[in-house]
C-alpha cells in the first residue's frame, strides 16, 4: 500500500543498551526501509532534545538504562511536548511497570524477548500515530494564530500586551490566576495557555466553582469512592485526575467555599488527592490555571478567600481587559460573529453587514457583558434584521446607547393598571417588584454578587441571570 510504503520512511530512534537487541531491531526495521538512528546513551537523545533536534517519529526505549530510568527519559519529552510516539522495551513483565510506562505517555511497550514482525508493527502504528499529532497540532496552531478566534481578534494596544503575555506563559509551567469581568473570554485565555504550552496532549478541563452546590464541590474537584454518601453508586474521578498530566481551569475561584479553599490547597501543595470517601491518595500533574471576576486581595481582607491560598494561585496574574477598553476591536469582533452567526445561510447569500449608524450605537453602549454579551446582541439582530444591512433597531433595546446601571422599567402609555387583565398586571407588578428588590440588594451588597446572592438566600448563578434578566449592572453599586 501507498500509505504503508511512506511510514515505511519515518524516523525511529533506538535507545537500547544491549547490542544484540540492538542489532535485532536494525535488521528487521533497516530491512523494512525506516530511517534508523541507535544509541547506548539516553544523554544523547536529551541532548538532541534540548538542541530541537529531535524530530523523529517514534523513539524506542529501553526502561533499564544505564545512569537513567527509561521512564525518566520519556517524561522528559512530554514535558518538552514532544510528539514522538514512544515504545518502550522492558525485560519486566509486570502489571506495575506496565502501567507506569502508558501513564507516562508511552504510546505502547513489548516485554523482552519480542517478536520482530511484532515490533515492526507497533512502529508502523506508532508512526502513522505521531504525523497524525504532528499534523493535529500545526491546524491547532493555525487556529489559534487566526485572526478571526474571538479571544485573540483585534489589533487594540490591550489585546496586543495579552496575546504577548499569552505567548511568554504558555510554556512556564507556573500557575496562572486570570482576571476580568464576566464575558470578557477568560476561559478562551486559559484554553490559549493550554493549548501552547507543553500540557497540549493531555486534556484540558474547566470547572466554575461559582456554579456546583458546595455540598458536591468535594467530589467534582478530588472524585469520590463508591458509597461515599448517598447517591455515590460507583466510584469517581474528580477533575484533578480527570486533569492529570494537562491542565485544570477553576473559574470562579472566588466563590469557593472556605473549606474547600483548605482542602485544594492541601491538593497544590502536595500533588494528591484523596477522594471523598477513600482510604487511599493519589498522585496528580496537573497546571493549574484560575479565574476570578472579584479582587481577590479584598476577599483576602474580609476573611472570603485564604491567604496562603490566595499566594498559591496568584503566581503570576494574567488580566483580560473589558470590551470598553477595546473599542477600537469592535469592528473585527462583530464582523467575526456575523460570520460565525450568519453561516448557516443559503450558499451564496449576500453577506450581513452593519450599518454605521449601528456600529456608532454599538460603540456608544457600556457592554457591562462584554464580548459575550456582543455575540448576544449580533445574534439577537442576525435574528430579527431584513435584507442585508443591520439597523440599529435590530439590536436589542438595551444595545442602542450607552447605558449603565439598570434598564428602566417598560412603560405602555395609555394603559391603566385596572384596564389590564389580571394576569397582565400581576406578571407586571411582579417583575417590577423583583427588579427593585435586585437594585436594594445590590446596594446593600454594595456591588458584589456573591454577597447579594446569599443575602436573597438564592445560589449565585441564578441571581446573576436575574441580574442579567433586569438589564443591572452589578459594577455600578460598588
Amino acid at each position: 500500500m501507498v500509505e504503508d510504503a511512506h511510514e515505511a520512511h519515518a524516523k525511529v530512534m533506538v535507545v537500547e543498551d544491549d547490542p544484540e537487541v540492538s542489532r535485532a531491531i536494525a535488521r528487521k526495521l533497516g530491512g523494512d526501509g525506516y530511517d534508523l538512528e541507535l544509541t547506548d546513551d539516553p544523554k544523547v537523545v536529551l541532548a538532541r532534545l534540548d538542541a530541537g533536534d529531535a524530530e523523529w517519529d517514534v523513539m524506542i526505549l529501553d526502561v533499564g538504562l544505564p545512569g537513567m530510568s527509561g521512564i525518566d527519559v520519556l517524561h522528559r519529552f512530554r514535558e518538552a511536548g514532544s510528539v514522538v510516539s514512544v515504545l518502550m522495551l522492558t525485560g519486566d513483565n509486570t502489571a506495575t511497570t506496565a502501567t507506569e510506562c502508558m501513564r507516562a505517555g508511552a504510546f505502547y511497550y513489548l516485554t523482552k524477548p519480542f517478536r520482530p514482525f511484532e515490533l515492526a508493527s507497533m512502529v508502523e502504528s506508532a508512526a502513522r500515530y505521531a504525523r497524525l499529532r504532528r499534523q493535529l497540532h500545526e491546524k491547532k496552531r493555525a487556529a489559534l494564530d487566526d485572526t478571526t478566534d474571538p479571544l485573540l481578534v483585534g489589533t487594540s494596544a490591550p489585546m496586543r500586551k495579552m496575546r504577548a503575555a499569552i505567548a511568554r506563559l504558555a510554556n512556564q509551567d507556573v500557575s496562572v490566576l486570570i482576571q476580568g469581568e464576566s464575558g470578557t473570554g477568560k476561559e478562551l485565555v486559559a484554553r490559549a495557555l493550554h493549548e501552547r504550552g507543553p500540557r497540549r496532549e493531555h486534556r484540558f478541563v474547566a470547572l466554575n466553582c461559582g456554579a456546583i452546590p458546595e455540598s458536591l464541590i468535594d467530589s467534582e474537584l478530588f472524585g469520590h469512592a463508591k458509597g461515599a454518601f448517598t447517591g455515590a453508586t460507583t466510584d469517581r474521578a474528580g477533575v484533578f485526575v480527570e486533569a492529570d498530566g494537562g491542565t485544570l481551569f477553576l473559574d470562579e475561584i472566588g466563590d469557593m467555599p472556605l473549606g474547600v479553599q483548605a482542602r485544594l490547597l492541601r491538593v497544590l501543595q502536595e500533588s494528591e488527592v484523596r477522594p471523598v470517601g477513600a482510604s487511599g491518595v493519589r498522585k496528580v500533574d496537573v497546571r493549574v490555571i484560575a479565574a476570578t471576576h472579584v479582587e481577590l486581595n479584598t476577599a483576602v481582607t474580609e476573611g472570603r478567600f485564604r491567604q496562603d491560598l490566595f499566594y498559591r494561585l496568584n503566581v503570576v496574574v494574567m488580566p483580560v481587559p473589558p470590551l470598553r477598553e477595546r473599542l477600537d476591536d469592535l469592528p473585527l469582533l462583530a464582523g467575526h460573529f456575523l460570520r460565525k452567526h450568519t453561516a448557516r445561510g443559503e450558499r451564496g447569500a449576500p453577506a450581513t453587514v452593519l450599518a454605521p449608524e449601528t456600529l456608532e450605537a454599538m460603540a456608544a453602549y457600556h457592554w457591562p457583558g462584554n464580548v459575550r454579551e456582543l455575540e448576544n446582541a449580533l445574534l439577537h439582530a442576525v435574528a430579527l434584521h431584513h435584507g442585508e444591512t443591520i439597523r440599529p433597531e435590530a439590536l436589542p433595546f438595551h444595545a442602542t446607547g450607552r447605558v449603565k446601571g439598570t434598564l428602566p422599567m417598560p412603560v405602555v402609555k395609555g394603559e391603566n393598571e385596572e384596564e389590564l387583565p389580571l394576569t397582565e398586571a400581576k406578571r407586571r407588578a411582579m417583575t417590577k417588584y423583583e427588579h427593585d428588590y435586585l437594585v436594594r440588594v445590590m446596594e446593600r451588597a454594595k456591588g458584589s454578587v456573591s454577597e447579594a446572592a446569599r443575602l436573597s438566600g438564592l445560589d449565585r448563578t441564578n441571581f446573576r441571570r436575574l441580574l442579567q434578566r433586569h438589564g443591572i449592572d452589578p459594577t455600578t453599586y460598588k
